[in-house]
């Protein structure tokens, strides 16, 4: 092989080993299916054999062993400090017709190897090889140090926890132009084996962390509107709205019909709704009374409490009366346990706004009343 284009083969494989090392580190934060690999050191005995370069002079195909250091760095992603050892015996050749023994060379290699895998790790691995080395050469004519590399393909297979078996060939040139003088370098073929063996105590398994307690629901109102996430059926309703227990948008009307006045009263002063409102006074304390439960289910709720007379009467009159009836059912909803800051008024609107007609006693009646009007 031209040494040119050597050079470029080489420059390519240790390029590309380099870029796709980079690459595998680049993308290792983002997720992967690539199992976990094994990181300890690792020992790789090595046997093999050469099929020289024809510019040797030596018998075409010797062996050499070998040992390498190393270790994974990325599942995919290996790198060896190796030591080898090869002896060439020299052809014979005739001196005066004379086969004379030419002697041997011995080479002792320093290098370093990189080697990228494909596949998964449990899986039969082919590889890419790519290495650099300093060759120290001995011969009856010379001895010193020359730079050499190797390009190559391997597979690989994982044995044990703690060993695999991986058998690689490929080229390598040694730059050796001390040899032979009218040589600048040899190009030879080589095939080897290797056990590698990890050693140390094996990384533990990484424990998955416990992923943590889902919130409880029951106590969070993310939408603040009084009804926990677990019973509420429509989150994110807007601030301020009225819901139900289910957490809904509910329009909500408090209806006192049934809480009516005895005609002129509550006299001023009167404190006791009880003998203002017409018999039998106990219907009216019930409709009050369901009122208050209806407050104390919904916070969120505020009423205006507003009083009315039928028309009989000066309007003055009337007015006045208006603002009692209305005074003596907001103080009742108080003394009940209904916050003031819920209640508007109390105001009255004296004959104003009727229900029934003025023209009978019935419908006078009925128009004797207090409502609580839902600011919705």
């Amino acid at each position: 092989m031209k040494r040119k284009g050597l050079y470029i083969l080489i420059a390519l494989a240790l390029g590309g080993a380099g870029a796709v090392h980079a690459q595998d580190n680049t993308s290792s934060t983002e997720p992967t299916t690539t199992p976990s690999y094994d990181g300890r050191w690792y020992i790789a005995p090595t046997v093999g054999g050469y099929y020289n370069d024809s510019d040797r002079n030596t018998n075409s195909r010797q062996f050499y062993y070998g040992l390498g250091v190393g270790r994974f760095f990325s599942p995919n992603f290996s790198l060896d400090l190796f030591f080898d050892r090869t002896k060439r015996d020299r052809d014979n050749i005739n001196i005066n017709g004379v086969p004379t023994d030419n002697g041997s060379w011995a080479n002792n290699n320093w290098g370093v190897a990189a080697r990228y895998y494909f596949r998964d790790w449990t899986d039969w691995r082919p590889y890419l090889l790519g290495g650099l080395i300093g060759s120290y050469h001995q011969n009856n004519s010379d001895k010193g140090w020359d730079p050499a590399a190797e390009l190559g393909v391997g597979v690989s297979k994982t044995i044990t926890d703690s060993s695999d078996f991986r058998v690689e060939g490929g080229y390598r040139y040694d730059w050796d132009d001390k040899t032979q003088s009218n040589k600048s370098g040899y190009g030879d073929w080589f095939l080897g084996v290797s056990i590698v063996s990890r050693f140390g105590e094996p990384a533990a398994a990484p424990v998955a962390a416990a992923p943590p307690p889902p919130p409880d629901c029951s106590k969070m109102d993310s939408d603040g509107d009084g009804v926990n996430d677990c019973d509420d059926k429509c989150p994110n309703t807007p601030p301020g709205t009225i819901v139900g227990p289910d957490g809904c948008p509910q329009k909500v009307v408090i209806d006192l019909r049934g809480v009516n006045f005895k005609f002129d009263r509550p006299k001023k002063g009167e404190k006791d709704i009880g003998k203002a409102l017409a018999e039998p006074s106990k219907d009216s304390i019930a409709v009050l009374d369901q009122a208050v439960d209806t407050l104390q289910r919904y916070p969120q709720v505020h009423v205006t409490v507003a009083g009315f007379t039928d028309s009989v009467g000066k309007d003055d009159y009337n007015q006045s009366l208006s603002e009692r009836r209305a005074k003596i059912v907001y103080d009742y909803l108080t003394a009940h346990g209904i916050d003031a800051s819920r209640l508007e008024g109390p105001i009255g609107h004296g004959k104003n706004d009727p229900i029934d007609t003025n023209d009978t006693d019935a419908g006078r009646a009925r128009n004797r009343r207090t409502e609580l009007q839902v600011q919705q």
